[in-house]
């Protein structure tokens, strides 16, 4: 099954309307939806190693565009529309926490967890729930949000084919850590 479900993901990875989709998951990842672009990134770079710089920069842009919306939502509508998405995470004390972080590490803050496996929503929602000033917020987003995308897009890059073939070969595996990271991420929400 799972074989099926990669040999899926990488022929839409290859179809024309497969940067639309990038740009959707990973804008809507920075403020409300649950799952990581890295699920679309990976197989697009794979089956198009020649538009690797193009697809992480989409990414990155997007990304930021959605923290902007994070931002926005943490700002202007934390009780009506964040505090449900935050419910949702089981993240209340987790915001109140970061709230009070963001008035002494705002940009560090931003910095580290967009590198993780930390659903990056929390820290834009948290960045406009403590109204922290928006020029560095774009900026700081801009650093991480693109040293993550790039960086797993150089790899893959780099490495693809020998990647590609270790997934191929060890699919369940890989499944199974990447699920992992998924729901470490969550959890790491708790304690980072």
């Amino acid at each position: 099954m799972l074989d099926r479900l990669y040999a899926r993901t990488l022929s839409l990875a290859a179809s024309r309307h497969a940067p639309l989709w990038l740009g959707v998951i990973a804008f809507a990842e920075a403020s409300v939806f649950p799952l990581p672009p890295d699920i679309l990134l990976v197989p697009m770079v794979l089956a198009h190693r020649d538009r690797a710089w193009a697809l992480a920069a989409l990414c990155t842009l997007a990304s930021v565009c959605g923290g902007l919306l994070g931002w926005y939502i943490g700002a202007a509508l934390l009780q009506h529309v964040a505090m449900p998405i935050i419910h949702f995470y089981h993240a209340e004390a987790r915001l109140a926490a970061m709230q009070a972080q963001f008035r002494h590490w705002g940009v560090a803050i931003i910095l580290f967890k967009g590198l993780t496996p930390i659903p990056f929503k929390i820290v834009t929602i948290a960045s406009g729930a403590a109204h922290f000033p928006l020029i560095p917020f774009v900026l700081a987003s801009l650093v991480t949000r693109g040293a993550r995308f790039f960086l797993l897009a150089a790899l893959l890059r780099r490495y693809g084919a020998s990647i590609q073939a270790f997934i191929e070969r060890r699919l369940t595996l890989v499944a199974t850590l990447f699920g992992a990271i998924l729901v470490g991420g969550f959890v790491a929400l708790k304690y980072l």
